[in-house]
C-alpha cells in the first residue's frame, strides 16, 4: 500500500470511529454500507435482515445487530482474515438508513404522537416536534432506547446554567416519556387556593413557595394554625402541624413539599370553617389547578 494511501486510512477511520461514537446499535431493517479500502469489490450496501444477520458479497452472513458501526467494522475485519480472504483488512461500515425512522414522544406536550427522523438529533430539538412542554409536564424525561431497551432519565431545565449539556441525543426508534408532574395543593385563606404544579427546574416546591404560588396568606389567616395532611401508602391520610407563621419570620426551615401535600391555612377564628381532615382532603380533590 502507497504512503499516502496509508495516512489517508488512517485519517479516515479515525473520524469515522469519533463520529459514531455515541451511534445506535445497529438492528434489524437498518440499510449498512460496507466499505473495505482498497477492494472496492467487496464493497455493498444491504439491509440487515430480521434475524440481525447481513449477507456478505461473498456468500454466508455476519452478525451485526446490536453492534456499533464500529464494532461492526471489526466484525466483519475478523471474519475476512478468519475465512483468509484478506490478511490485514480495513473495513468501514456506515449506517445509510435505520429500519425504525421515527421518535415516539408520549406524556405531558403538547402534540404526542410518532415523529419521523432518519439522523440522531437533540433531545429538545425532538420535544420541539411534538410542540413542547405542556404546562404539566415534568421536566425529568424518559428516554428509552430502541437499540438496548435502556431506560435513561434526563432534566430538561428552563433555565441552561443549572444544566450545563442539554444536548443529549435521541436515535430513530426511541421513546421519548414527558411524566405529568406532581401537584401540591394550598387551601383554605390563602390568596389563590388550588392546586399547583411542582414543574420548576428541579421539579421541587418548598412550603413557601407554594404558598407564595398561592397568593400568599390572607390578613384574615392565622398561619400559626396551619397544617399539612399527606397521603399514606395504604390510601389514607395522616394529618401534621405546619409552622407556616414561624417559616414566614425566617425562624424556621423551609422545606420541600411531596406530590399530593396539602398545605391547609385556617381562617380567623370569626369566619373558620372548622373544617376536618377529611373535608379539607376532600376539597383538594376538586382544586383547581393553576398551571403557571
Amino acid at each position: 500500500m502507497r504512503p499516502l494511501n496509508w495516512i489517508f486510512l488512517t485519517l479516515w477511520v479515525a473520524a469515522s470511529a469519533h463520529a459514531q461514537k455515541e451511534s445506535l446499535l445497529i438492528g434489524p431493517g437498518d440499510q449498512v454500507h460496507v466499505t473495505v479500502f482498497d477492494t472496492p469489490e467487496l464493497d455493498e450496501t444491504a439491509r440487515v435482515t430480521d434475524s440481525g444477520e447481513l449477507p456478505l458479497v461473498l456468500g454466508g452472513t455476519i452478525k451485526l445487530a446490536s453492534l456499533t458501526p464500529a464494532d461492526a467494522s471489526r466484525a466483519i475485519e475478523t471474519d475476512l482474515v478468519r475465512h483468509r480472504i484478506m490478511n490485514n483488512p480495513h473495513v468501514l461500515v456506515t449506517v445509510v438508513s435505520y429500519g425504525t425512522q421515527n421518535v415516539t414522544i408520549t406524556g405531558q406536550v403538547v402534540r404526542p404522537g410518532a415523529y419521523p427522523i432518519d439522523t440522531p438529533r437533540p433531545l429538545l430539538d425532538a420535544l420541539s416536534l411534538a410542540g413542547g412542554f405542556t404546562d404539566l409536564a415534568d421536566r425529568h424525561v424518559i428516554v428509552q432506547r430502541r437499540s438496548t431497551g435502556e431506560r435513561v432519565r434526563y432534566l430538561v431545565a428552563n433555565n441552561p446554567s443549572l444544566v450545563p449539556d442539554q444536548n443529549q441525543i435521541v436515535y430513530p426508534g426511541d421513546t421519548i416519556v414527558v411524566p405529568k408532574t406532581g401537584i401540591v395543593y394550598v387551601l383554605g385563606d390563602v390568596g389563590r387556593p388550588g392546586g399547583y404544579p411542582m414543574n420548576n427546574n428541579d421539579s421541587g416546591l418548598t412550603v413557601l413557595q407554594a404558598v407564595a404560588a398561592a397568593g400568599g396568606t390572607q390578613t384574615s389567616a392565622v398561619p400559626s394554625h396551619a397544617r399539612i395532611i399527606r397521603h399514606t401508602d395504604d390510601g389514607g391520610y395522616v394529618e401534621d402541624r405546619l409552622e407556616l407563621s414561624d417559616m414566614q419570620k425566617g425562624k424556621k426551615r423551609d422545606f420541600t413539599l411531596e406530590p399530593n401535600d396539602i398545605i391547609y391555612v385556617p381562617f380567623s377564628y370569626i369566619r373558620n370553617a372548622a373544617l376536618g381532615l377529611t373535608g379539607i382532603a376532600a376539597s383538594a380533590s376538586s382544586a383547581v389547578i393553576y398551571a403557571k
